[in-house]
């Protein structure tokens, strides 16, 4: 329609032999008609679908942008909880693992303590078993020293003849 429009102006132009650059017959209302017609014609076909479609564009990306900002506040949350998390279980195995060496060390004090009562004990049974068999052994002595005595008092008596 605009193409035929453009033609008829130009054939129109020319017949009258006409001409000047700002010529004030009907072709400029013709023109300007032509020119309206073309500016609804682009808005309708271009610029407002284009318009829908930046526009469209430009809410998709608000709508984005907030969901990240909401799912970065979530996720930040979340390290902060498990930070926290983290930091209570590891005083609680802090706590754990020291509870775990004051026990290992109360019951190495107790073997350490009963090996000394036992190591004792054989001391003072070893002490007992060795005053037994000295006084066994003095009694032994003691035995023979007064044996031995007769047998020499009796040499020396049985020697000396009172006559």
């Amino acid at each position: 329609m605009i193409h035929w429009t453009i033609l008829l102006a130009a054939e129109t132009v020319a017949e009258e032999g006409g001409g000047g650059l700002f010529d004030l017959d009907a072709t400029l209302p013709l023109m300007a008609l032509q020119f309206i017609i073309l500016v609804v014609l682009l808005n309708i076909v271009f610029y407002k679908p284009l318009g829908k479609a930046l526009d469209d564009r430009d809410n998709y990306i608000r709508t984005n942008l907030t969901d990240a900002r909401e799912r970065l506040s979530k996720a930040e949350n979340l390290a902060k909880q498990y930070e926290q998390e983290l930091a209570e279980t590891r005083r609680q195995s802090q706590a754990v693992i020291a509870t775990a060496q004051e026990d290992a060390k109360k019951i190495a004090a107790e073997k350490v303590a009963e090996a000394q009562r036992e190591a004792q004990a054989q001391r003072e049974q070893a002490q007992q078993e060795l005053e037994q068999q000295k006084q066994e052994a003095m009694r032994s002595l003691e035995q023979q020293v007064e044996s031995l005595s007769r047998q020499i008092l009796d040499k020396l008596l049985g020697g000396v003849s009172i006559g």
